[in-house]
Parts: C-alpha cells; sequence; structure tokens
C-alpha cells in the first residue's frame, strides 16, 4: 500500500512540473524583440492565451516615428494608417513548443502571411512565414532587445 501511495505522489508532482515547466516555455517569447533587419521593435504579448505583437519602436532618419504609415498596404484606405503601434502579429496559439496558426502582416510588402513562431536560442526568436501552401514560405530571426 505504501508503495502505490509513494507512486500516486511521484506521478503527481511530474505532471505539476512537466505544466510549470510548459507554462514557462510558452511565455518565454513574451517580450520585446528587434525584427531582422534592427529598423523596427516588436512588443509581444499574450491576449486571451494568443500571442499579439505590436511595433512600438522605429528606426527613422526624419521626422517622427509617429508619422511613419502603412504605405506598402494595398488596401488604398489603410495607407494612412500609423505603422506605430500597429499589430503585426495575431491569432498565434501555443501547440507542442511552437505558436502556431497565427498571421504576420509585412508592412514593407503590404502581404500578411500565415505564420509560426519558435524561440531558437534563449534570444532568437524564429517566425516562419508562409503564403499559401507551406511549401512557399520565409523563415526570419528576431532577437530580444537587451534593457
Amino acid at each position: 500500500m505504501k508503495w502505490y501511495h509513494y507512486t500516486s505522489i511521484c506521478l503527481l508532482v511530474l505532471l505539476i512540473g512537466l505544466e510549470s515547466a510548459q507554462a514557462q516555455s510558452k511565455s518565454k517569447v513574451i517580450g520585446v524583440w528587434f525584427n531582422s533587419e534592427k529598423t523596427a521593435q516588436i512588443e509581444i504579448l499574450e491576449n486571451n492565451a494568443q500571442l499579439i505583437g505590436k511595433i512600438i519602436w522605429i528606426k527613422h532618419e526624419d521626422g517622427k516615428p509617429e508619422s511613419i504609415t502603412d504605405l506598402g498596404n494595398s488596401d488604398s484606405t489603410l495607407r494612412d494608417r500609423p505603422l506605430m503601434g500597429l499589430t503585426i502579429l495575431e491569432g498565434l496559439q501555443y501547440k507542442n513548443g511552437i505558436w502556431s496558426d497565427g498571421k504576420i502582416y509585412d508592412p514593407q510588402s503590404g502581404i500578411s502571411y500565415t505564420c509560426e513562431l519558435q524561440l531558437k536560442k534563449k534570444d532568437v526568436l524564429e517566425i516562419k512565414g508562409y503564403l499559401g501552401e507551406s511549401w512557399v514560405s520565409r523563415t526570419v530571426e528576431w532577437n530580444r532587445v537587451k534593457k
């Protein structure tokens, strides 16, 4: 009888530990990241069990970053919206170590892609964007902004 209780307790502790480890790995992508060109910073947040990402900093030579607009957008009615504060990542859900089933918007091309995110190293985030089928894709790496 004691062996059964000991085994049950060990199994319970193991399951609680696994759940805690999964929660920790889910939250490791939350924070501020440089895009691959280091021309923008994107803040990734969790919102209703999904990830979103907003542009919070833009490298600019002239003028105010708030005045930079979405000129690359194919929808002409959206070309006047500011890039600062724009949500470019949305709908990502955590499954087996990968945030997937989301969308990423590329303001430079004005195109939205299906995407997935995966933490490659502590401070390196891999973003895969798919246009149509998954065999037509592009992968970039973002680096965490050091405080």
